[in-house]
C-alpha cells in the first residue's frame, strides 16, 4: 500500500485529460515550468547563505 503502479497512472492521466482536454494539458505544463523556474530562482535569491558562496566564487 501506498505505491502507485502503472495502473493508477494510466488513471490519473485519463483523468487530466478528460477534466482538462487534450489542448489545455501543453498550456497547463508551460505553466508549471514556469512556475517552478520562477520558484527555483526567488529561492536562490532570496537565501542570504547562497548570496556568500555565489560572492565568493566570482
Amino acid at each position: 500500500m501506498g505505491k502507485i503502479g502503472p495502473l493508477e497512472i494510466v488513471l490519473i492521466i485519463l483523468v487530466i485529460v478528460l477534466l482538462f482536454g487534450g489542448r489545455k494539458i501543453p498550456e497547463l505544463m508551460k505553466g508549471i515550468g514556469q512556475g517552478l523556474k520562477e520558484f527555483k530562482k526567488a529561492k536562490d535569491t532570496d537565501n542570504p547563505d547562497n548570496k556568500k558562496d555565489a560572492e565568493e566564487k566570482s
